[in-house]
């Protein structure tokens, strides 16, 4: 009998299958909302762990990572080719690249995660009331922590990483430019988390359900105790509009180098090429160089040189223009530019009359995430940090260091720019709440 399914098919002969209906919006829901069960399930098996269990399953999790490279880095090269083929900009397929040497520094990132304090059970304060009873806040797990986000293979890891210490179970939705690298990445700390003896539902993905799943994550509420994004303007309004669970929002990066009228040039040049050139595509790169008036004239003409030979272009007001050398082209800046985040070899550059219109421009086109100034001048810096109001403040430093690692927090799993709960650099202490603990020996309140 003919079996092939290009045949026709015979009096008997079974019929192809037919090709499966895309699931419903309500089977979606249905599915992810028993993926947070399951979640919320795991977490509470892992609200009692102690510390030695859960760094030792972070370490268990950075092995296998390194284990495993091999197999994460092929599955990091289809999503790579794909979205070559989309016409995904450098900046984000730099995001998206793994190698063996970024998967050994995220595995690190998990390892220094091990190494902090444990976040749960610390006393944020603490008395004994004059009626007896004793009082104490501490601090406890959120439960289940959902995360979407884009385009970023490496924060699956810190995401888990970061959930884990602090007692969480996550539910993650990792967009579909990493989908092969998220997908692979997912099975291997399942399978690690299985061997320690925890359970594998602390990790789970929605991805299989497309944006869909997205959705129903946000609308998970009662079940997902927040939700974080992290990625471009687009996503994080959607979310921020849409969700019903609680969120905790992450911000676009239009970060802000400020030279001021006393800064040293040979101080000002390196700070402000490792803002921009050192990783273009993340969030705390410069996007707008302000430069005081009276800096202008020592400054710019080399800074603009360096930025050239870097691959930069400058997109400048008049003055900018007329400080470039010979040879540095510079395109004339618009408002646009003013708002921009570029996350590419792009940079704004405005020369600024004072430090009052440097604090101007900021408050108007900043935001919020993360600004610098750059002088030897303690009252001008002393302003900055007082009147600029950004999640991160740098002096005389560049704008890269707003980074969980860097600020010691070991991993991040977001910047935030809003000012409820968490600001700045999300880590473990950030991804707990508190609970009050009294005990009284037979008190009733009169």
């Amino acid at each position: 009998m003919t079996t092939s399914l290009d045949a026709p098919a015979t009096d008997g002969a079974a019929q192809p299958a037919a090709v499966p209906a895309a699931p419903s919006a309500d089977d979606v829901t249905a599915q992810v909302l028993a993926v947070a069960r399951r979640a919320k399930a795991a977490s509470r098996a892992l609200a009692v762990a102690t510390r030695g269990a859960k760094d030792a399953a972070l370490h268990a999790l950075a092995d296998a990572l390194v284990a495993h490279a091999d197999v994460i880095v092929a599955a990091n090269a289809e999503d790579l080719e794909r979205g070559r083929a989309d016409g995904i900009s450098n900046g984000l397929l730099d995001r998206l690249a793994l190698t063996p040497a970024r998967i050994e520094a995220i595995a690190g990132a998990l390892r220094e995660v091990a190494a902090l304090p444990d976040p749960v059970g610390e006393v944020v304060r603490g008395s004994t009331l004059p009626n007896g009873l004793r009082m104490r806040q501490v601090r406890v797990p959120m439960g289940v922590v959902g995360m979407i986000y884009e385009a970023r293979p490496n924060v699956t890891v810190d995401a888990v990483g970061l959930t884990l210490k602090s007692g969480n179970a996550v539910v993650l939705r990792g967009g579909s430019a990493a989908a092969r690298s998220n997908a692979v990445i997912v099975d291997v700390l399942r399978a690690a988390l299985e061997e320690r003896g925890l359970p594998a539902d602390l990790v789970q993905s929605v991805d299989a359900w497309g944006r869909a799943g997205g959705v129903a994550l946000m609308h998970a509420r009662g079940l997902v105790d927040v939700l974080v994004p992290r990625g471009g303007a687009g996503l994080i309004q959607t979310v921020v509009r849409e969700a019903t669970v609680p969120v905790i929002e992450t911000g676009v990066g239009n970060v802000h180098v400020y030279v001021d009228a006393t800064a040293d040039p040979a101080v000002a040049l390196p700070i402000l090429l490792n803002a921009k050139t050192q990783r273009v595509g993340v969030c705390n790169a410069a996007e707008t160089l302000l430069v005081h008036r009276a800096a202008a004239d020592a400054f710019l003409p080399s800074a603009l040189t360096a930025l050239a030979e870097a691959g930069v272009t400058v997109h400048g007001d008049a003055a900018t223009a007329a400080a470039a050398p010979a040879g540095v082209d510079v395109v004339p800046a618009t408002d646009e530019d003013w708002a921009t985040e570029y996350l590419s070899l792009d940079l704004a550059v405005r020369v600024v009359d004072d430090l009052d219109a440097a604090l101007e421009h900021i408050r108007t086109w900043s935001s919020g995430h993360t600004e610098a100034i750059v002088t030897r001048d303690l009252a001008a810096s002393e302003r900055f940090v007082a009147e600029v109001d950004s999640a991160a403040v740098m002096v005389n430093a560049s704008t890269r260091f707003t980074d969980g690692g860097q600020l010691g927090l070991g991993a991040e799993i977001g910047i935030s720019t809003q000012k409820l709960h968490a600001r700045g650099p999300m880590g473990l202490g950030e991804l707990t709440t508190t609970k009050w603990v009294v005990h009284g020996d037979g008190h009733v309140r009169p």
